[in-house]
């Protein structure tokens, strides 16, 4: 029997995001900044239709997805940042909050918020999934943002029957 799919397209054209970006490893988070902001580029989101927002650490990241996500001005919000592994337990309560804190932001507002942080053992593991071996989280999470919002867009002009390319989902959700 055939099944009905719904899946969302790799087009940032009409659509606004916002990166929130830890500036702690900057080293590498910049080149998930960098990877995102690529990503966005080559599916046509507008140079205008994208803010970068910095804050000083990993942990930071989820209130401000929060607040930025309930602003309702984006689309889609993605989050970078990187957690390397360290001698005491840190990393396991940074980045077990931060995952939680990115998942609630999505779950109380409905806007798609996006996990891009590498949370990684050595600093050559994050190294590698900025960019190096393994790919780019950031670049990865771009493209998760992107499909998100049109997965969302399908879903709701099907839902409210109102829907126009070209204006967000949170402009939707605003009217």
């Amino acid at each position: 029997m055939p099944t009905v799919t719904h899946q969302g397209r790799l087009n940032a054209e009409g659509f606004r995001f916002a990166i929130i970006a830890s500036r702690w490893n900057d080293f590498i988070t910049g080149r998930l900044v960098e990877g995102a902001l690529d990503g966005l580029d080559r599916l046509g989101a507008a140079e205008d239709d994208v803010e970068l927002y910095k804050v000083p650490g990993s942990f930071e990241i989820p209130l401000l997805a929060l607040k930025v996500a309930e602003s309702r001005k984006f689309d889609a919000v993605i989050c970078v940042g990187t957690v390397i592994r360290g001698q005491t337990p840190h990393f396991e309560y940074i980045a077990g909050e931060v995952t939680k804190g990115i998942a609630q932001a999505g779950m109380q507002t409905g806007v798609p918020v996006i996990y891009g942080i590498v949370t990684a053992d050595t600093l050559e593991q994050a190294i590698d999934r900025a960019g190096a071996k393994q790919g780019n989280k950031g670049f990865e999470a771009a493209m998760t943002a992107v499909e998100l919002v049109n997965l969302y867009q399908e879903v709701f002009k099907k839902d409210e029957g109102k829907r126009t390319r070209g204006r967000g989902v949170a402009e939707t959700r605003r009217k």
